[in-house]
């Protein structure tokens, strides 16, 4: 199982997937020249919900299709730091693929 963390640090932000940086995948769609964020609904949190569901699904053609409306249901609603692994994005995406 895959742990997914986000921080807001002195430095910047920082997301991770078990430690690692979590890439951004403009290589799918370039939503953001920002970079990642969170808590609102825009293109820097819908470049942050792309990648996450990249990482986690391994389609990157449906992690295109459901990544607006994860970023709506879940990434907006985040806090400063967060934390969800691979089974929690599996229980929202029966939600955000309704």
């Amino acid at each position: 199982m895959k742990t997914y963390r986000g921080d807001r640090t002195i430095d910047g932000i920082a997301v991770t997937v078990d430690g690692k940086p979590l890439p951004q995948r403009t290589d799918i769609a370039k939503l953001s020249s920002d970079g990642f964020e969170w808590s609102y609904e825009g293109q820097a949190p819908a470049q942050l919900a792309l990648a996450l569901l990249a990482d986690h699904l391994g389609d990157d053609r449906r992690a295109y299709a459901l990544h607006d409306k994860f970023m709506r249901e879940v990434v907006a609603n985040f806090a400063n730091e967060w934390e969800m692994t691979s089974d929690d994005i599996a229980a929202a995406l029966p939600r955000v693929a309704a």
